[in-house]
């Protein structure tokens, strides 16, 4: 089954999404040049700390703690170089860590280079220069996973929606290059089965169809932003994550002809979606 994700530095929604089954807690300490990339969309630019990292492995009891650091960068003012911050988050006992927003292979040896082995590494392919670079990444020794980001490398590409990749073959394209080097992969987010502009059922079939190991379930899942009482937030949870597995499931018994009905139905639904906005 998917790994699935959820951002949050708050130990008490950690813990509520943990108890649903919720494999990684995100913690999203990137800021660097995101807010020039995504200002004025509807995005979340969180800013999370290295205490929240600790915060977070605290709270959790078996979910892993994923920390998508700052793209590589020298000191900053007062803030600490990538070498630094990876260190720092390091020691707040991360188990996963993500690098975005890179272009070149020297920043992925470096990343990896600062890592040195002890914790996992996913790499955030989310540039046009990253996937045009694919096929020599996965051939540096020490990558976990990649996650292919949908959101960023559909603005870098001027394309009107991030599931445009999904309708003109790129995720597939970049999929096969990652599979055959055996290194773990997931891309975009989802929402509710039933939520989400295209239906998060119509999603989780297309992880599947590719081979995807990871998603992340998104605010659009449940917006701890402006759903304040946390019972409120257990039941989503609770509900939505075991629909998700019950899918998942159901999804062992389809056919190669349903998961390619399905892709045709996830493209016609793109397709209106972009001639319409």
């Amino acid at each position: 089954m998917l790994n699935l994700m959820y951002i949050t530095k708050r130990p008490e929604i950690a813990r509520i999404a943990e108890e649903a089954g919720v494999d990684w807690i995100f913690v999203d300490m990137e800021f660097i040049g995101k807010d020039c990339r995504q200002g004025g969309l509807d995005t979340v630019q969180n800013h999370h700390s290295v205490k929240d990292v600790a915060n977070i492995k605290a709270a959790v009891r078996k979910a892993k703690v994923l920390v998508r650091v700052n793209p590589i960068h020298e000191s900053l003012a007062e803030y600490p170089s990538s070498k630094d911050e990876i260190e720092a988050v390091i020691k707040a006992g991360a188990d996963i860590l993500m690098l975005p927003f890179f272009k070149t292979i020297e920043e992925v040896e470096k990343f990896i280079d600062c890592v040195s082995g002890r914790a996992k590494t996913c790499l955030l392919v989310e540039t046009p220069e990253a996937a045009a670079l694919l096929e020599q990444i996965v051939e540096i020794p020490g990558i976990d996973m990649i996650h292919l980001g949908l959101n960023d490398m559909h603005l870098a590409l001027k394309m009107k929606f991030m599931f445009q990749l999904l309708a003109d073959s790129s995720v597939d394209k970049w999929a096969s290059i990652i599979k055959t080097k055996g290194i773990q992969f997931g891309f975009g987010g989802l929402a509710s089965l039933d939520g989400g502009v295209v239906p998060g059922r119509m999603i989780l079939k297309e992880h599947y169809r590719l081979g995807s190991k990871m998603v992340i379930v998104s605010r659009a899942f449940c917006n701890t932003d402006k759903i304040m009482d946390l019972e409120e937030v257990r039941t989503i949870f609770t509900n939505g994550i075991a629909a998700i597995r019950s899918l998942e499931s159901e999804m062992s018994s389809l056919l190669e002809e349903d998961f390619k009905n399905n892709h045709e139905a996830v493209c016609e639904a793109i397709e209106k979606i972009v001639s319409n906005s």
